[in-house]
């Protein structure tokens, strides 16, 4: 049997249960790893160049180009994107947070705290045992 992810319209959010995230995390992984490198070198372009360079515009147009394919390919995924790189999956009551290069879900927000209040996944799953992590 086939898995077909479900692709959904731009800023429309899902709830995930914590098997539904790890399956898709690693195509959400694969895409961020992908522009991450796309981007890189257009990165290290912008720094180098003077504000007065004729082709800056040029450059950061390309700049958003890649960081906004990312964001929607992010959100028809059904994610919240909440910065460059990192991602939320919404459980209902809080999100599981990942950020690339992590290797895996390993974190947990409530709806609150953000990024700064992230706690980690087993520990939060232990103490308050969530519907969402079965």
């Amino acid at each position: 049997m086939y898995n077909i992810t479900q692709i959904l319209a731009n800023k429309e959010s899902r709830v995930f249960t914590l098997a539904e995230a790890r399956e898709l995390f690693p195509l959400v992984r694969r895409i961020t790893e992908e522009a991450f490198r796309e981007l890189e070198p257009v990165r290290h372009k912008l720094e180098g160049m003077a504000p007065s360079n004729p082709k800056l515009v040029q450059v950061e147009k390309q700049y958003e180009t890649i960081v906004k394919r990312w964001v929607s390919k992010m959100e028809r995924l059904g994610l919240v994107v909440k910065g460059l790189w990192l991602v939320d999956f919404d459980t209902g009551d809080g999100y599981i947070c990942w950020k690339y290069p992590e290797l895996q879900l390993g974190h947990y927000h409530d709806y609150h705290t953000g990024f700064a209040g992230r706690r980690p996944l087993d520990e939060v799953i232990e103490e308050i045992d969530p519907d969402w992590a079965y």
